[in-house]
C-alpha cells in the first residue's frame, strides 16, 4: 500500500469548505517493480466513506489490500493498481457528481486523481487500462462515470448501486420529512446533527436524502449550510414535487439507460458488471433487474448476479467484481 496526497485545485473553492488536501490509497500488486506497467481499477466507497476506509480491518474479514492480495495469489483476479479516492462531504459524500452546491467530484476523480495516480505509479495509462467500480452510491458513481465521461474507462462494476429511484428513495420521503420537521427544518437538522457525538443511524438517512438533493437538485446558492437545494417533497404534507423529483431521475441510471448516446458509451465498455442482495433493505436488487433489463433490451453485454444477502457487509461480493473487471483490463 502506498498513499497520496493531493492538493485538488477542483475542490479548493467547494461550499462546504471541506478539505481540497485528500489522502488517496493506492494499492500496488505483487510483481510491481517500477518497470511493467499494471491497468487500474478505481474504487469508490458508499455513502459516509472515505478511499482509505477500504483499508479497515473487521473480524473474520480482509481489507480490500488484502483481499486483493488473495484473489491474485489464488488466480481469481489479475495483478491490477487499485486507486483509492476520498470524496467524502460534510453531507456524508458527494455522489460523485459535479454539483455547485457539494463541490465538483466527478471532475475531481477523471481529471486529477487519475491523472496524479498514473504520473507517479507505473500504470496502463490509456481508457483499455482503467475500471472503475463501487458499492452503493458508489456503485452509483462508477455507473455515472461511464455513461458521463466516455473514453476514459473501459469496464465498469456496480455492487447495489443507487437505482430506480421510485422505488428505493421515494419510500423513505415521509421519515425524512418528519425527521426534519422534528428538527427545525434542515437548517436546524443539520445544526443538531453537527453537534451530535454519535450519530443516530434515522439521522444518516436524513443526510444521505439531503446529500442527493445537494448533488442532483441544486439550486442557486447561498450553498454551504445556506442550503442551495431542494428536496422532492413538499414540507408539512410530504407530497411530491414532480419537477424536482424529475432532477433526480435525470441520475437514475435505469432512466438514463433510455438515452441512445448513453447506450453508446456503454456498449463500448469491455465489461459491465451489476449484483445485488436479495435482501436488500433499500430494494436495490430491484433497480438492479431493472437496469438489467434495460440493458437487455438495448443489446448491451453485461453481467447481472443476485446473492443472498442485504445492503450491508457485502464487501466479499468484490471478489467478483475485481475477477471480472481485471480479466476484461488483461484483454487490453
Amino acid at each position: 500500500m502506498e498513499t497520496l496526497t493531493h492538493d485538488s485545485r477542483l475542490l479548493a473553492d467547494n461550499p462546504l469548505g471541506d478539505p481540497a488536501r485528500r489522502t488517496i490509497g493506492v494499492y500496488l500488486p505483487p510483481g510491481y517493480d517500477g518497470k511493467r506497467r499494471f491497468p487500474t481499477v478505481t474504487v469508490l466507497t458508499g455513502f459516509t466513506g472515505t478511499g482509505m476506509s477500504l483499508l479497515n480491518s473487521t473480524p473474520w474479514e480482509p481489507n480490500l489490500a488484502t483481499r486483493m492480495d488473495r484473489l491474485i495469489t489464488d488466480g481469481k483476479a489479475r495483478p491490477a493498481i487499485l486507486i483509492m479516492p476520498d470524496c467524502f462531504t460534510r453531507y456524508g459524500g458527494s455522489q460523485y457528481a459535479d454539483s455547485p452546491a457539494l463541490g465538483r467530484y466527478q471532475s475531481y476523480i477523471v481529471d486529477e486523481i487519475v491523472p496524479a495516480v498514473e504520473a507517479q505509479f507505473r500504470c496502463i495509462a490509456a481508457p483499455e487500462g482503467r475500471a472503475v467500480v463501487g458499492k452503493s452510491s458508489g456503485g452509483h458513481g462508477a455507473l455515472s462515470l461511464v455513461m458521463d465521461r466516455p473514453g476514459v474507462f473501459s469496464a465498469a462494476g456496480s455492487h447495489a448501486g443507487d437505482a430506480a429511484f421510485a422505488t428505493s428513495y421515494s419510500r423513505d420521503f415521509p421519515s425524512v420529512l418528519l425527521q426534519l420537521e422534528k428538527r427545525g427544518g434542515i437548517a436546524g437538522f443539520l445544526t443538531w446533527f453537527e453537534a451530535q457525538v454519535t450519530k443516530p443511524s434515522s439521522s444518516i438517512e436524513v443526510m444521505s436524502h439531503l446529500c442527493c438533493a445537494a448533488a442532483w437538485s441544486p439550486t442557486t446558492g447561498p450553498y454551504g449550510f445556506g442550503q442551495g437545494f431542494e428536496l422532492p417533497f413538499k414540507p408539512h404534507t410530504g407530497e411530491l414535487v414532480p419537477e424536482v423529483f424529475a432532477r433526480w431521475l435525470a441520475f437514475d441510471p435505469v432512466e438514463r439507460v433510455a438515452d441512445p448516446a448513453v447506450q453508446g458509451h456503454l456498449g463500448a465498455l469491455r465489461a459491465l458488471y451489476l449484483d445485488a442482495g436479495r435482501s436488500d433493505e433499500y430494494f436495490l436488487q430491484l433497480g438492479a433487474r431493472q437496469l438489467s433489463a434495460r440493458l437487455t433490451a438495448a443489446n448491451i453485454p453485461h453481467l447481472y448476479e443476485e446473492f443472498d444477502g442485504g445492503h450491508r457487509g457485502i464487501q466479499h461480493r468484490y471478489d467478483r467484481s475485481l475477477a471480472v473487471l481485471t480479466e476484461a483490463l488483461a484483454r487490453a
